[in-house]
């Protein structure tokens, strides 16, 4: 099954596979943060309406909230990155943060594309 990877105006990216996906920030984001030492994780479990926090995120320079791209239940937490949250700062687009069950697929509709996430950037 193939994957589709979204991007909110808020530097989160969500990684679609089917009924779920994976979520993460940017590069952009993680290179605006600095290094990244902290991560607060949701449990799982919870369900989060789109555009309501996750979590956060901490690094030496600041700390920042992390943005649900769409509405759903999170299903899987990235724990490595409770060790290890500088992993972000080495392959932000590659190192998940959580995997939601996606509870409202229209709202994929309101993300944007790699060529508009692009665009807001430039």
């Amino acid at each position: 099954m193939s994957s589709v990877k979204k991007y909110t105006k808020n530097h989160e990216w969500i990684n679609i596979s089917g009924k779920t996906g994976k979520v993460g920030i940017t590069d952009y984001a993680q290179k605006q943060l600095g290094d990244v030492v902290y991560l607060e994780l949701p449990e799982i479990g919870r369900t989060i309406k789109q555009g309501d926090p996750f979590g956060s995120i901490e690094s030496v320079k600041a700390v920042s909230d992390l943005y649900c791209p769409v509405s759903g239940e999170v299903v899987e937490i990235n724990r490595d990155l409770t060790d290890h949250p500088e992993a972000i700062n080495t392959d932000a687009h590659e190192t998940w943060i959580i995997v939601l069950a996606i509870e409202n697929t229209n709202e994929l509709s309101t993300l944007l594309d790699v060529e508009d996430y692009n665009k807001l950037l430039n």
